[in-house]
Order: structure tokens, then C-alpha cells, then sequence
């Protein structure tokens, strides 16, 4: 993700040294085809604050008939529209005369490669997914409309530049149906392993030895499920697509399971689980909520020594409510306390590139879940140790 977004940064740099068009000046027309009267709405708006006249067209009979009677300068598009879609009435503007020139936006809800590679077929200029923010719509009809008083030079650099932003938006989006058919194929498998656990567990028969190998199946599924889950999240979240459904949380009920779920693998390390629980509510999507804290426990039990304690703390702190959970290892270092919580981050036992950090994506997770909630969360010196910190809003935790 931060490779296209430095492509989309090298892209925008060099619009920037372009000279602008100026609605003022030129007056120029941008024609709007959308099924929706509020999508409609929303980008006249838009666009007229910004000087440009704007014609609506609501499918795209209507929108071949404007754009034939008095070609626009430039179009925004919708993808999905009845009758005619988007990419078909794209593939006949660029068949019109002087349609081969106007610069054709894509609108649309859909993010997957086949709708990108469509759209770019049928002869699109950009794609920008819905809901498209009002001054990222703006900074894209301007960039559009400066390409039509590019030289061949320019023009060149400006294609070259297209191409490499657009294949790694493109690989980007592959990525992202990877992930999420990764996730919902594992999920089914893991939830079977699950139950059958469960099953064999309910013998009575079972003898103390087939029970504790049943018990560590379960406990070792839930945590594959967790780092599935913690997968899929962290794509959404990357998207700005995790969005907490807040209740009210009881807090001791919510650290408690965790540390119930965590205390076998706490016992195979030799180390004891504490909790003071002085914030008792919070407003919070339970779910993210409890992985949150299950990350950062089974982080800090992975880490702590043997004979050593890992403490969870829920405390109130002038409207907010923070969670601690520190451990007695070998700490982070100050250069690294704000990349741990990248994608893919591990440090090793002394402090360098390798292990701490688990599998690189739970700490991810526990930094979009909670921004996600409008919190914050960091890393500090526990003395010895690593000391992490979540605060979260006292208020409506969305």
C-alpha cells in the first residue's frame, strides 16, 4: 500500500509543476452521468463551487444525445446504471467525434481488479471508488482537463507515470482479493477443526491427556482465527473500510475471557497474568475490542520472561479510557516504538530486525482498530519491558 501511494505522491507532484486550467477563464463543461439524482447532486455542487458548468445526465441514452449535441470537455461516469452501463456508454464517446480526446472519469462503489481492468478497456482516463471526497473529485477533473494542453513531451512523461500508478493499483487490488479469499476460504476449515475439538472435549471417557491435546486444539484454532481475522481487518482498515459498531462494553467481562482464553499458554511460559480493572465501561465495538486486547496480551506473554508477570490495566484517564499491558521482556527500542506497529515489523529479542512483534500483523490490527474508534495507541519503556497503551474516547467510542 505505502509503494502506491508514493506512485500516487509522484503522480500528483508532477500535475503540480503542470499550468492549471481555470474554470474562470475557459468555462469548462463537465457533463455528469449518474443514476443516482444524489450523486448527481452532490458533484454539481462540487464542481459548480469550483466554476465549472455542469450537465446532468441520469442513464446513458441521455448522456450520448448531450454529449453529441455539444461535446463536454470532460465527463464523470458511472459504472452501474440500467440499460447502458458505464463502460458501454464510454466505448461509444470514444467512437463519437471528438470524443477521443475528453477526458472519461470512472465513478464507481466497486473495488476489484475486473472493474478496474473494464474501465481502463473501455477507454477510461481515471477510476476513483465511491464515495469519492469532494477535493479529491476536484484535484482529479483538474488533472484530467491539464492533460489536454500537455506537448508530446509531457504528454510521455505524464503516460509513463499513469501506467506505473495504475499497475500498482491494479496489483494493489489483487492483493486485496487475495487476502479476502484467503480469509473466507480458511475460515470455514478452521471453524470445522474447531468443532470437532469441541466434540471430542464433550467425551467423558476422554482421559486427562486427550483432554489438555483437545483443549491446546482449541486454543490454537482460536488463535489462527484471530490472525485471519486480523488479516481481513487490517485490509479494511488500510482501506478506511473498518468501521466499529459501538456498544457498551463491560470491560472486566471483556479482559477477564481474554486472560481465561491466554492462561494456558501463560502457564506453558511460566508467567503470570494480572489484571487491575479501574475503568469498568467504554464505549466500543466489542469484537475489535476484545482482539485488541488479545493481541497485546499474547504479545507480551510471547515476549515475557519465565517467572515473570504480564499485567493488563483498564484505567479512567480525564475522558478517556486507557488499557496498559506490559510485560517484563526485553523491551523496545525508542527508533522502532512507531514502525512495530506496520504491517510485517519484528524486531528480535536484543532489539533488532527479527522477532519482536509477533507475526506482523497483530499490532497492525490493534493500531487501525483502535484510530478506527477515534483512539490512539504507542509503545513506551516499561523499565524493563515493553509498555503498551490504548486510549480510547469515554464518549461514543464510532
Amino acid at each position: 500500500m505505502r509503494v502506491v501511494h508514493r506512485a500516487e505522491h509522484v503522480y500528483d507532484l508532477f500535475m503540480r509543476e503542470l499550468v492549471a486550467v481555470s474554470p474562470d477563464e475557459v468555462r469548462v463543461r463537465v457533463l455528469v452521468v449518474d443514476d443516482n439524482e444524489q450523486n448527481r447532486a452532490l458533484a454539481r455542487m462540487t464542481l459548480e463551487e469550483e466554476g465549472y458548468a455542469i450537465t446532468l445526465a441520469s442513464g446513458g441514452e441521455e448522456a450520448l444525445a448531450l454529449f453529441e449535441r455539444d461535446p463536454p470537455d470532460c465527463v464523470l461516469l458511472d459504472v452501474r446504471m440500467p440499460r447502458m452501463d458505464g463502460y458501454a456508454v464510454c466505448e461509444r464517446i470514444r467512437a463519437m467525434a471528438g470524443g477521443a480526446e475528453v477526458p472519461v472519469l470512472f465513478l464507481t462503489a466497486l473495488r476489484d481488479v475486473e472493474t478496474f481492468d473494464r474501465a481502463a478497456k473501455a477507454g477510461g482516463t481515471d477510476f476513483l471508488t465511491k464515495p469519492v471526497q469532494p477535493t479529491e473529485l476536484v484535484l482529479r477533473v483538474q488533472q484530467a482537463l491539464r492533460l489536454r494542453r500537455l506537448d508530446v513531451e509531457l504528454r510521455a512523461q505524464y503516460d509513463a507515470l499513469r501506467r506505473q500508478r495504475d499497475e500498482l493499483y491494479r496489483l494493489q487490488l489483487l492483493k486485496e482479493d487475495l487476502a479476502n479469499f484467503i480469509v473466507h476460504d480458511l475460515k470455514n476449515p478452521v471453524n470445522s477443526i474447531d468443532l470437532q475439538a469441541q466434540l471430542i472435549l464433550r467425551d467423558r471417557a476422554l482421559s486427562d491427556r486427550s483432554r489438555e491435546g483437545a483443549s491446546r486444539i482449541r486454543a490454537e484454532v482460536r488463535d489462527l482465527l484471530r490472525l485471519i481475522m486480523n488479516l481481513l481487518d487490517t485490509t479494511r482498515g488500510e482501506q478506511g473500510q473498518l468501521a466499529p459498531s459501538p456498544t457498551t462494553v463491560d470491560l472486566r467481562a471483556v479482559i477477564g475471557e481474554v486472560l481465561e482464553a491466554r492462561a494456558v499458554q501463560a502457564e506453558a511460559r511460566g508467567v503470570t497474568l494480572r489484571a487491575e480493572v479501574r475503568a469498568t465501561a467504554l464505549r466500543a465495538d466489542v469484537d475489535l475490542l476484545r482482539r485488541v486486547v488479545e493481541n497485546l496480551v499474547e504479545n507480551a506473554i510471547r515476549h515475557a520472561p519465565q517467572g515473570s508477570a504480564v499485567s493488563v490495566e483498564a484505567l479512567d484517564e480525564a475522558g478517556a479510557v486507557e488499557l496498559r499491558i506490559s510485560d517484563r521482556g526485553a523491551g523496545i527500542p525508542a527508533a522502532m516504538r512507531e514502525a512495530i506497529f506496520d504491517r510485517f515489523v519484528q524486531l528480535a529479542a536484543g532489539g533488532d530486525a527479527g522477532q519482536r512483534g509477533g507475526r506482523g500483523l497483530g499490532l497492525a490490527f490493534c493500531k487501525l482498530a483502535v484510530e478506527a474508534h477515534g483512539g490512539r495507541i504507542w509503545v513506551e519503556d516499561g523499565g524493563p519491558g515493553a509498555l503498551f497503551r490504548a486510549r480510547f474516547p469515554a464518549g461514543d467510542g464510532g
